[in-house]
C-alpha cells in the first residue's frame, strides 16, 4: 500500500512534465533537414500576405498568428483543396523559440502590427507595446533567412518616426549587431552607425524599400503601404516592380467610353476631367470591376454563403463618405474598436449608401472567393482591414521569387536565366 502511495504522485508528476514539454515544443521552430527551404509568415492574420506569396511561387508553410479569430480563419482555409497549405502556429511571436537550421529559411515575411505607426492610431511608434519590429529582428538573427519581406503602413514615413524607420533599415542591413539588454533603440542605433563607418564594415543584407499605392498594381482600392525587402549579399539585387495600372489609363477608358460599354452603362463623364497622356498601363480597377461577378447579397446572414450578406445601418458622415463604384475603393479599415460610421461603405447608382458585405470587402482586398472567414462581423472586419492585399503582395514577391529561380542548388547564380536586372 505504501509503495502505491509513493508511486502515485510520481506518475502524475511525470504526466505533468510530459505535458509541459509537449506544450513548449509547440512554440519552437520545427526541426527540418539541412537542405530544406521553407518560407515563413509572421503575423499572418487572415492570410493575405501568405496568399500573395503563394501566388508569386513561394510556399509559406509556417504561419504564425496570435489572434484566435484569425487563426480560426486560417484553419478553415488550410484544408485539402483549400487556399493554403501550411502549418499554423497560434500564439505570441515573443514566445517562439527559433530553433532549427539557419540556412533552411528562404523567405521570412512579416506584416508587423501597424497600430503604433498608423495615421489613425495613437502614434506612439517604438514606445507602443504593440511595436513588434524587435521580434522580427530577433527572428532574422536566429533564422538568417535568405530574404526578408516586411509590409507596414505609410505612417512609418512620418517626420517624427523617420529616425526609427532609418534605425530599422540599419538593423536589417546588419542584424548580427544585436541590442544589449536594457539598451535603448537610440543607443543601439548609435552603435550600428559607428560600426557602419568602420573600415571593416560589410553589410549582411542589401536593403531596399518603397512606398507603394495598391491601386497601381491592380488592387481595386486606394491603399498606400511601405514594403521593405532585404536580401543576403550573396543573392542578386532585388528590384521593385513597375506599376502595372494607372489613374490616367482609367480616366482614358472612361473618357473614351470603353469602361462604360464594358459595364453596359450609358456613357458618363470621367471622374476627373484632365488631359490624358498616352499610357500603356492597365486602367485602375474600380469597385464596379471588382464586384461585377458577385451575385446579389443575401438579406440575412443565416442564408448567406461566402460571407456575403447585407449589413444594415450604413450612412454617410462628413469626411467619411462611401466609395464610388467607378473608382478604386477607399481604404478598407479595421479599427481597434470597430469601424467608424461611413467607413467601408459604397455609394450605389441610385445614390444610396450601404456597407460593403464582408465578401465584397474581401474582393476589394483581392482575396479569392474560395478563402472563407470565420468569426463575428467585427472580427472579420478587423481581419480584412489588417490584411495585406493579396495581389499587391504577389506583385512585390514575384521579382523576389525570380531571384531564387536564378540560383542553382549549390547557390551559384545561373546567368542564363538572368534578364532585365
Amino acid at each position: 500500500m505504501s509503495q502505491i502511495l509513493l508511486t502515485f504522485p510520481l506518475f502524475w508528476i511525470n504526466v505533468a512534465v510530459e505535458f509541459l514539454c509537449k506544450n513548449a515544443a509547440q512554440r519552437r521552430f520545427p526541426a527540418m533537414p539541412d537542405n530544406a527551404l521553407v518560407d515563413i509568415d509572421l503575423f499572418a492574420g487572415a492570410g493575405g500576405l501568405a496568399l500573395g506569396l503563394k501566388a508569386a511561387g513561394f510556399s509559406p508553410v509556417h504561419l504564425y498568428e496570435k489572434d484566435d479569430h484569425a487563426c480560426e480563419t486560417l484553419k478553415r482555409n488550410v484544408v485539402p483543396q483549400g487556399t493554403l497549405e501550411a502549418v499554423i502556429h497560434p500564439g505570441r511571436i515573443e514566445d517562439v523559440d527559433w530553433l532549427g537550421t539557419a540556412s533552411s529559411v528562404r523567405v521570412l515575411a512579416a506584416g508587423a502590427p501597424c497600430q503604433p505607426f498608423s495615421l489613425g492610431g495613437k502614434h506612439r511608434a517604438q514606445e507602443d507595446g504593440r511595436n513588434l519590429f524587435p521580434e522580427v529582428l530577433r527572428a532574422v538573427r536566429s533564422l538568417r533567412p535568405q530574404a526578408i519581406l516586411i509590409e507596414n503602413v505609410r505612417g512609418l514615413l512620418r517626420e517624427e518616426f523617420q529616425p526609427f524607420f532609418e534605425y530599422l533599415l540599419r538593423c536589417l542591413e546588419f542584424p548580427s549587431l544585436a541590442s544589449r539588454k536594457h539598451e535603448s533603440w537610440k543607443d543601439h542605433n548609435r552603435r550600428i552607425r559607428q560600426h557602419q563607418c568602420s573600415s571593416s564594415y560589410a553589410p549582411e543584407y542589401i536593403v531596399t524599400w518603397r512606398h507603394l499605392e495598391a491601386a497601381d498594381f491592380g488592387v481595386p482600392q486606394a491603399r498606400k503601404r511601405i514594403f521593405i525587402i532585404a536580401t543576403r549579399t550573396d543573392l542578386p539585387i532585388y528590384r521593385f516592380p513597375w506599376p502595372s495600372h494607372s489613374k490616367a489609363a482609367l480616366l482614358r477608358a472612361q473618357s473614351d467610353g470603353v469602361y462604360w460599354e464594358r459595364h453596359g452603362i450609358k456613357k458618363r463623364k470621367p471622374v476627373t476631367p484632365i488631359a490624358l497622356p498616352e499610357n500603356r498601363a492597365f486602367p485602375w480597377v474600380t469597385v464596379r470591376d471588382a464586384l461585377l461577378t458577385l451575385p446579389p447579397p443575401e438579406t440575412v446572414e443565416a442564408k448567406a454563403w461566402m460571407n456575403h450578406w447585407l449589413i444594415p445601418g450604413a450612412r454617410a458622415y462628413a469626411g467619411h463618405g462611401g466609395s464610388s463604384l467607378d473608382w478604386p475603393s477607399k481604404t478598407i479599415k479595421a479599427g481597434v474598436h470597430g469601424v467608424p460610421g461611413g467607413e467601408n461603405t459604397v455609394v450605389l447608382d441610385d445614390g444610396s449608401v450601404r456597407y460593403y458585405t464582408l465578401r465584397e470587402a474581401a474582393r476589394i482586398q483581392t482575396f479569392p472567393d474560395e478563402h472563407l472567414f470565420t468569426g463575428a462581423r467585427i472580427h472579420i472586419t478587423r481581419q480584412l482591414g489588417n490584411a495585406v492585399p493579396c495581389r499587391l503582395a504577389e506583385q512585390v514577391a514575384k521579382p523576389l521569387f525570380a531571384i531564387f529561380q536564378q540560383i542553382t542548388p549549390r547557390g551559384a547564380v545561373n546567368v542564363a536565366t538572368c534578364s532585365g536586372n
